[in-house]
């Protein structure tokens, strides 16, 4: 069986398509002939899985998405008390490249805009060059903050210096998986998902997510918080990254840019992902987690009525317990993918249940199921029962609120375990556990 979830992201992108507002970033020669069609998404889980669709492979310069991982690693080298006494956390409401400090400190705002970016700046390894050479051209403003930051005291060093260094930080080229999993390891609590190697402190993690949250949209922080809720930063090259630290970095690429330099249909694909999927952080319309728990058992048949074609075959049993969000549905269809395709040699224990006679999603201890968690759920049904797979349900809540015919004659719901041994295998069936207990 696929995962429904890239079928789901394609579906996303489908729906913003014909968004065409906006124009590309026309104050960089090589962002202004960038190809407007361009339209990608990918979400990357916190144990390094990656969805993605559309053009998740074309590269584009990172631009000011650069910025919350350039904060970071200011903190990890100087110690955030001396990073704070040059760099404010307050929203400016100002275009992301004002020539303004704070009242006061002489401070910039934040990090997210120019001025503080240029202050925190690091030099980085592999740049586009003609992107850098294009900005170069046109830096005469962000050379103006430069020599500002110089005169208020905020830097020390020759503003060239730190401006040429800050453009080509904002040069590096990347795709939508690469900034996916750049989230997911700062979800992951600085832990690379993939290699296990430590990147970023925790703490570091949490006040740059902190200040993407008040600060990463420029002066559209405030509506982005209230309408799709998650920490973001945009670029202005296209692309926009968001997080729900623990679960899932997001990325989205696409060139139109609005009135504030934000993508127009990343915007859009990111409201239609906070909502679908239940990303807002301030939501506490579910609470709790989730946990899937996957066994086998082989099925003994002794009644007069016995499904004989089932008898000492396999049956493979998906448990889940909690309140289910997008993450706990997308761990319960990897565990599907995962237990019923061929065995995978690069994957040891995978396959085990290829050639199981049915399947058993058991909901019995689930609270609830947010809208997409029931999306994905139906799904992974659908496609299981299209695979010509028997489909059990235990689902005594009517968590499932699913359409029963919809999903065909080889899917039941049932209350109890043994009204689902009794469909799988008849009267008399007895499920004899492999692993765990069932």
């Amino acid at each position: 069986m696929k995962s429904p979830i890239p079928d789901y992201l394609k579906q996303v992108l489908e729906h913003v398509r014909p968004q065409d507002g906006g124009t590309p970033a026309d104050y960089i020669e090589t962002l202004a002939k960038a190809d407007t069609s361009r339209l990608a998404v990918a979400l990357a889980m916190v144990d390094g899985q990656i969805y993605s669709a559309g053009d998740d492979t074309v590269e584009f310069s990172i631009q000011s998405i650069s910025k919350a991982f350039v904060y970071a690693m200011a903190i990890e080298d100087a110690g955030l008390e001396a990073v704070l006494a040059k760099i404010g956390v307050e929203p400016s409401g100002d275009a992301f490249n004002k020539l303004s400090l704070e009242r006061g400190s002489n401070r910039p705002m934040n990090p997210m805009i120019n001025a503080g970016a240029i202050t925190a700046h690091l030099s980085n390894l592999s740049v586009d060059e003609e992107v850098y050479e294009a900005e170069l051209r046109d830096a005469d403003r962000n050379m103006g903050i430069g020599y500002m930051l110089k005169a208020a005291g905020i830097i020390t060093c020759v503003p060239r210096e730190a401006v040429t260094g800050y453009i080509r930080q904002c040069s590096i080229n990347v795709n939508v998986k690469d900034l996916a999993m750049m989230l997911a390891t700062l979800c992951n609590a600085g832990i690379h998902p993939v290699t296990g190697e430590s990147i970023i402190p925790q703490t570091s993690v949490r006040q740059v997510f902190s200040v993407m949250t008040t600060c990463g949209m420029y002066d559209a922080a405030g509506a982005w918080v209230s309408r799709i809720g998650i920490p973001a930063k945009s670029g202005v090259a296209g692309a926009i990254i968001g997080a729900l630290p623990g679960q899932v970095g997001i990325a989205t690429f696409s060139p139109r840019l609005d009135e504030r330099g934000n993508s127009v249909r990343g915007v859009k694909i990111c409201e239609r992902l906070s909502s679908d999927m239940g990303l807002h952080m301030m939501d506490v319309s579910q609470i709790a987690v989730a946990t899937v728990r996957t066994s086998m058992a082989t099925i003994i048949n002794s009644g007069p009525d016995a499904h004989t074609d089932n008898c000492n075959r396999s049956v493979v049993i998906f448990s889940m317990r909690g309140v289910v969000r997008f993450g706990g549905s997308e761990r319960l269809t990897r565990a599907i993918v995962r237990e019923l395709d061929a065995p995978n040699p690069e994957d040891p224990g995978s396959g085990r249940a290829h050639d199981a006679c049915a399947v058993v999603l058991s909901f019995h201890e689930v609270f609830s199921l947010s809208p997409v968690a029931k999306r994905v759920s139906h799904e992974d049904i659908f496609r299981l029962v299209k695979e010509g797979r028997l489909v059990v349900a235990i689902d005594p809540g009517d968590v499932l609120q699913i359409d029963r015919g919809a999903a065909g004659e080889k899917f039941k719901v049932v209350e109890t375990e043994e009204q689902a041994r009794y469909e799988i295998g008849g009267t008399g069936c007895q499920a004899v556990a492999q692993s765990n207990d069932w």
